[in-house]
């Protein structure tokens, strides 16, 4: 019986641990993200984020908007964190979700942050989402399409493995490398002044106009029971670091506009 039970104990750590292996592994990219942008603030900025997260970095909070989706009281929330449209319809003419969609969700943090008249810990709130729904806005399969659920209804193959369209492009590319955070975020691509420049100064709206091409290319690259490996990974994870730049770039600058800009309050 004593045997039984420690097989049983040990069994179920083992699962438990696979499965924070596994929240890990798909946490890297928004930290990826945080930390890009995290070397990216000016002095200003760096101390009124470290004021408002108590010392925690950008990096370390870049999941929480996923880590409160079990808790009932920010269901709300569901909808923030992606918009799915149709095949060949833009987000200027696509039918609003009335409980809000990942460019609402942006648009509704920056609000906040820029309110003089929110509390400390709103801000840090919404701080927290604004970290996570850039890295999301720029990861092509969260502006998806809605018949398939940006992706989550195509099945496919990953070295052997089941998994769908979305948890590739969320995880499986990303975790294919085995790096830390702080390793992958080392090794983007590097950008000239100008580059950096015209990345972080283009208009938001075009941040889900960029994904949305990059889904419709992937659609078009990705049949449904599709089996991947080391040749879709090739063509594809250039784009994936590409994105994780461009989000990390762009929350700085997000940032540095409401905490370092002459009308900053």
């Amino acid at each position: 019986m004593q045997r039984l039970q420690r097989l049983l104990f040990i069994f179920f750590i083992v699962i438990f641990q696979q499965q924070l292996l596994a929240e890990d592994w798909g946490k890297t990219g928004h930290r990826v993200v945080g930390k890009v942008a995290q070397d990216h603030l000016t002095p200003k900025t760096k101390a009124a984020v470290d004021a408002l997260l108590d010392g925690m970095s950008l990096a370390f909070v870049s999941t929480y908007a996923d880590e409160i989706r079990s808790d009932s009281r920010y269901d709300y929330l569901d909808t923030w964190h992606y918009v799915n449209m149709d095949k060949d319809t833009r987000y200027t003419s696509a039918k609003k979700n009335p409980d809000g969609d990942i460019v609402t969700a942006i648009n509704n943090c920056v609000e906040a942050l820029k309110d003089p008249a929110k509390p400390k810990a709103d801000k840090a709130f919404y701080l927290k989402l604004l970290v996570h729904f850039i890295g999301d806005i720029h990861q092509p399969m969260h502006a998806g399409r809605k018949p398939d659920r940006g992706g989550n209804e195509i099945e496919l193959t990953w070295f052997g493995e089941p998994t769908n369209l979305h948890r590739l492009w969320d995880t499986d590319l990303i975790q294919y490398y085995e790096m830390s955070y702080t390793e992958l975020a080392a090794h983007l691509p590097r950008l000239s002044a100008e580059e950096k420049e015209y990345c972080m100064t283009t208009p938001r709206l075009d941040w889900v106009n960029e994904s949305q091409d990059l889904a419709n290319k992937v659609y078009a690259n990705t049949p449904m029971n599709a089996s991947l490996g080391y040749t879709y990974h090739y063509q594809y994870f250039e784009t994936v670091r590409v994105r994780l730049l461009q989000a990390g770039l762009r929350l700085a600058a997000t940032l540095n506009a409401i905490f370092d800009s002459p009308d900053a309050s």
